[in-house]
């Protein structure tokens, strides 16, 4: 379970406005890749706050209301799938989290990222491996991009009956391998990545 510590420490280097980022989508094969980010208020933390693959659909969609209604700013980026093909996933990734830090109500002055360094964006900040699971605001973060993304598959499985997206969210279960070689790929499917 993430906590408060990271972030704390920030705050006593007179950091206010400390932001968590995290993505979700990157080895899927159809749709966006998402980033989310997340300042949290310290007054109104929620220590339920976890990596959102540890939370069911239903923990994650309460949770996901929860920092809408409580967090100090929140935004959501994304990069559809021609772009992932044009630029290549990981620069596609950082596109997406660039758009959710400038879609913040407010520049926040230091950016915890999951994995990656953040050192493309014009913000002072650090890359936490594993961070989801050592920072509630990486936490927040992975979990309403989650949210966001999987709420968007669903929506797109009506339209695209067959490939089971509102089960495999477009990432490569063995359903949808053979739907695609059965039907083939649709137009927001990753051409540059292989279903095998």
């Amino acid at each position: 379970m993430g906590n408060y510590d990271i972030e704390a420490e920030l705050l006593e280097q007179n950091y206010l406005y400390i932001c968590g980022v995290d993505e979700v989508g990157r080895g899927a094969l159809f749709g966006p890749v998402v980033a989310g980010a997340v300042v949290l208020d310290p007054g109104k933390l929620n220590f339920q706050l976890k990596d959102s693959k540890q939370l069911s659909p239903r923990k994650r969609l309460q949770v996901s209301d929860y920092i809408y209604e409580n967090a100090a700013a929140y935004s959501i980026g994304w990069c559809w799938n021609d772009e992932i093909d044009d630029l290549n996933i990981l620069e596609a990734t950082k596109k997406a989290m660039n758009m959710a830090v400038k879609g913040l109500q407010g520049t926040p002055d230091y950016v915890l990222m999951d994995g990656m360094e953040p050192d493309f964006l014009d913000i002072p900040g650090r890359g936490i491996i594993k961070g989801d699971t050592k920072s509630l605001s990486i936490a927040a973060a992975s979990i309403i991009a989650k949210v966001f993304r999987d709420q968007l598959l669903v929506s797109f499985a009506s339209f695209f009956p067959g490939y089971l997206f509102e089960n495999n969210k477009g990432y490569p279960t063995k359903a949808h391998r053979q739907a695609l070689s059965l039907k083939g790929q649709t137009g927001f499917h990753r051409k540059s990545f292989r279903a095998a």
